[in-house]
């Protein structure tokens, strides 16, 4: 309105617009380019919005400060970049918080909306680590695989409406093809579905007492959050080695505190947990895309077969495994069958699983 109208008062609505924006923005981007929900869907829109502000204030150049133009456009570069590192080898997002997919532009379309509008965007060239510091995840890559760590507390305080109690969930896609899969979100109505694609047992981490690790309730509302810490990222020749805890179920009697390590090979991860702290349960959850079906070799033993390509081995080291039934919902409105590894942890020793293929 104050772009289109010409008037002393549309001055007002203008000068008002351009605070908002700019203020918002320092707060609602992070700087790791990162927004402040840490929903990979949410980023991307809110990405498609910013690069529409600077393709309406470059129609309107002669009005908008070239400085707010510059400050715009370094912002949506942060976001690209973030944005990238979030996606898997299917150029699509990852499922952290209400992520789904059709929703939100695809990165490639929000990288050449940026380029028409002059944003000198380049490709990244990943590390073997990339870790969003103040997102809170963490990018492992190597040649056939991808994964995404969250280590990320859940969202800012005042505004938790889209998150999960996922602390410490991942994913992984092997040789291009989604692998070990957050459960997704299929709708926002008040319902059962909603409680438990929020739930800790709908991702990859472990519930504790058949509790979540942050409690999420409502539609969109979290009342005690988890909160990780003591994280540690070793990157070594042949091998990365990421750890963290959080204090999530410190809510619990006994104070227990769930503790998870990563291991990153050429052709294998191991991801061990252990509980600090008594407890009466711990279970911890693996679910599968589900074009991928489990098949048992023999006892604490599977095999997956990627669809055109290898087979994965699974091996339980320690602990006690079965297959669950589970769904996933890459959709809104979309619930497709898949199944899940359900590990009970050992009260002293917690649990190992091995994923490992040929090379």
């Amino acid at each position: 309105a104050g772009l289109f109208f010409s008037s002393e008062e549309s001055k007002t609505w203008l000068n008002k617009g351009l605070k908002i924006i700019n203020d918002e923005l320092s707060i609602q981007v992070l700087d790791d380019g990162g927004n402040f929900e840490r929903s990979p869907m949410y980023h991307a829109i809110f990405l498609e919005d910013l690069l529409d502000l600077i393709n309406i204030s470059q129609v309107y150049s002669n009005i908008i400060r070239v400085s707010h133009i510059f400050k715009w456009k370094k912002k949506a570069n942060s976001m690209l970049v973030w944005l990238e590192k979030m996606i898997h080898p299917d150029g699509e997002i990852s499922f952290f918080n209400d992520s789904s997919l059709k929703i939100a532009p695809m990165f490639n379309d929000l990288k050449n909306y940026a380029q028409r509008l002059g944003i000198d965007y380049k490709v990244s060239n990943f590390n073997k680590v990339t870790y969003l510091q103040d997102s809170g995840y963490v990018r492992v890559s190597g040649n056939n695989f991808v994964s995404l760590l969250d280590v990320a507390p859940i969202g800012p305080e005042y505004l938790p409406g889209h998150a999960h109690a996922d602390t410490l969930s991942f994913e992984v896609s092997l040789f291009g093809q989604r692998f070990i899969v957050n459960s997704g979100t299929s709708e926002y109505e008040i319902s059962p579905i909603r409680e438990y694609e929020r739930s800790t047992k709908a991702h990859n981490t472990v519930v504790v007492n058949d509790k979540d690790s942050s409690e999420v309730w409502n539609s969109f509302r979290v009342a005690r959050r988890a909160y990780p810490f003591d994280l540690k990222i070793e990157e070594l020749n042949n091998t990365v080695n990421i750890s963290c805890a959080h204090d999530g179920y410190s809510r619990l009697s006994g104070k227990p505190i769930h503790r998870r390590s990563w291991q990153f090979y050429d052709n294998a991860f191991i991801i061990k947990d252990i509980i600090d702290g008594p407890y009466e349960t711990g279970n911890a959850y693996f679910h599968f895309h589900p074009l991928l079906k489990i098949t048992e070799e023999h006892s604490n033993f599977w095999s997956i077969k990627i669809p055109n390509s290898k087979k994965i081995a699974i091996e339980l080291k320690l602990g006690k495994a079965k297959i669950e039934k589970s769904y996933y919902s890459p959709e809104f409105g979309k619930k497709l069958k898949s199944q899940c590894i359900k590990v009970s942890l050992d009260k002293n020793e917690g649990s190992c699983i091995q994923f490992f293929w040929d090379r």
